[in-house]
């Protein structure tokens, strides 16, 4: 998400007078890439740039790519094929050894392009499910770039003449995995389009409870990750880089009625047992997918022991989204390391990882389509 806002900045700086752009996107994968589907590159025609496609070995040829998309105003898709050992192979010696399509495409200065299109959702607090046509066979080749959404299935279904259940069900199948997928739809009139199913997921919405110094490097990190950032502690302990980040701020007595979703993470870093205690029995209640404490085990045992004796037939450590003692166990002692630690177990969570050495992995580093 934080790439395709870094493009919407882009693009609206773009003087429409001198210059025109292209967006370049990943749409297919196969075997090892360092970006996966919806890598975005976003291209003008001066040869500046924002986002990639890759690790660094594509761009190049990718700003070539777009600029020929800009001046013959039609996309295409273009293959980079590194699986082979082809020492004329762009990509070849870089670590891809893998294959990826991207579609480039000229963007036109109108209110509804793809990138005002983009713009539409990132704030949108539930997944989209993007629809983008791409190999055609024997069909309409105009309908290549297009975006389709839930709104506008109806119409994408016309056009390539596939009944709108079967494109319902693709769509509920990437909803359901939270992965995106290109699928081959095939009408009545032997016309076969090749179609992405791209699920762009909502930002991280980050709840810290705390405002001692700690809080300042968890809020630099992630920041930098492009998280929606909010944070509840004492107004005059706040300082000024955490009213710059966040997206809002709360006293310590509102930070219950913070709005939660499907895609918040909470961590309770307020260093006061009472302060942690008394939220964490409303967080509890909640539907999230990560709440976490900081400290060491015995304080977490300390509230367990506080809840039994209250009647509350809660266990906490049988709780799948509570994370006490916080963190992934990297020996994180200094704020900075700690916050990284933090960030990286909640992304792990979010990602359905669990946080290990990549080189005792099974099997490849991204699970195929």
């Amino acid at each position: 998400m934080k790439e395709i806002e870094k493009i919407i900045q882009k693009y609206h700086q773009i003087d429409w007078t001198k210059e025109q752009v292209a967006l370049g996107t990943v749409v297919k994968v196969e075997g090892s890439s360092y970006r996966r589907i919806g890598a975005r590159m976003f291209v003008s025609s001066n040869g500046q740039w924002v986002g990639g496609i890759s690790g660094g070995c594509l761009e190049g040829d990718a700003l070539k790519r777009a600029q020929i998309a800009i001046m013959k105003k039609e996309n295409s898709i273009v293959v980079y094929d590194t699986t082979e050992d082809d020492p004329h192979q762009i990509g070849v010696g870089l670590g891809c050894n893998g294959r990826i399509e991207v579609l480039f495409t000229p963007i036109e200065n109108t209110s509804n392009n793809q990138i005002a299109f983009l713009k539409n959702i990132i704030d949108q607090r539930q997944p989209t499910v993007l629809l983008q046509v791409l190999n055609i066979k024997n069909g309409q080749s105009s309908l290549r770039g297009h975006f389709y959404t839930k709104k506008t299935l109806t119409v994408l279904s016309e056009a390539i003449g596939v009944h709108l259940d079967i494109i319902n069900d693709k769509i509920r199948t990437v909803r359901h995995k939270r992965k995106s997928k290109v699928f081959t739809l095939k009408n009545d009139s032997n016309e076969i389009y090749e179609v992405l199913f791209e699920v762009i997921q909502p930002k991280i919405k980050l709840v810290c409870i705390g405002d001692n110094y700690d809080v300042n490097a968890f809020m630099s990190i992630t920041k930098a990750l492009g998280w929606e950032i909010h944070v509840a502690g004492k107004q005059r302990k706040l300082n000024k880089t955490i009213y710059s980040v966040a997206s809002q701020t709360y006293s310590i007595e509102a930070a219950k009625n913070i709005s939660l979703d499907d895609y918040t993470a909470i961590v309770l870093m307020s260093h006061d047992y009472k302060t942690d205690f008394t939220l964490l029995k409303e967080y509890i209640k909640k539907d999230v997918p990560y709440i976490g404490l900081l400290g060491p085990k015995k304080r977490m045992q300390k509230m367990q022991d506080e809840l039994i004796k209250s009647g509350t037939n809660i266990d906490l450590h049988q709780l799948p989204n509570l994370f006490s003692p916080v963190g992934l166990d990297i020996g994180a002692e200094n704020p900075e390391e700690i916050a990284l630690s933090i960030a990286s177990e909640i992304i792990a969570v979010f990602r359905n990882r669990n946080g290990s050495f990549l080189k005792n992995r099974q099997g490849s580093i991204h699970e195929r389509n």
